[in-house]
């Protein structure tokens, strides 16, 4: 316990940067799934060949690796931004292929019935999915990406390694200072249960209210 109340400071501040990590990840992975999803089920050839691409290249690519072109690569092209942000595009490509497919699938369970009546009605594509498809298809996605999210906020562990403070870089500095390495691995897993448990609890209220009945 002497380690979690002599340190309390510096486990606040690794969970904050948790938190803040997942939150914006999981933002930019939401949008960006969205929209690859949209993409994949396009008319445009084009468009679904870049959906198509995006996610086969970002699922079949390990995150660390993403992490190391990311953080190391893109400053080699000029782009000079700090670590954090680079953590923030690393986590919310990575996951938004998996939001990407999550979504794509939900699509695939509204009728195709309903998409051909809203053309007939003179309806545009941008339409009939902004206004048809995606609400329903909104009901069936909620537990799948209610779990990719969760799996994004554990995967943010990684960035302690590339100088971005978050709950698991926290040992280091306790190991530094003489603390017993299993407790304070053990406040870590507390803290990244309140991270999961959180976000588990909202996408079961959202699950409740519009999901679908089973």
């Amino acid at each position: 316990m002497n380690v979690l109340t002599d340190n309390f400071s510096l486990y606040g501040k690794g969970l904050l940067g948790t938190v803040e990590l997942t939150v914006y990840a999981s933002l930019l992975a939401l949008v960006v799934g969205f929209l690859m999803a949209s993409f994949r089920v396009a008319p445009v050839g084009s468009l679904r060949a870049l959906g198509t691409v995006w996610v086969t290249v970002l699922r079949n690519t390990p995150l660390t690796l993403l992490f190391f072109a990311v953080l190391l690569g893109l400053p080699r092209f000029g782009v000079v931004l700090p670590f954090q942000l680079f953590a923030v595009l690393a986590l919310g490509c990575y996951t938004s292929a998996f939001i990407c497919e999550a979504v794509r699938s939900g699509i695939n369970t509204v009728p195709t019935g309903q998409g051909e009546a809203a053309r007939s009605l003179g309806m545009t594509f941008r339409q009939t999915l902004g206004a048809i498809v995606l609400p329903q298809a909104f009901r069936s996605v909620i537990p799948p990406v209610g779990s990719t999210l969760i799996a994004l906020a554990k995967n943010s562990a990684i960035a302690g390694s590339f100088s971005v403070t978050e709950l698991l870089g926290t040992y280091k500095t306790l190991n530094e200072l003489g603390y017993s390495i299993i407790w304070s691995f053990v406040w870590i897993a507390v803290g990244y249960l309140i991270v999961t448990l959180s976000i588990s609890a909202v996408f079961n209220v959202l699950e409740k209210r519009w999901g679908v009945p089973r």
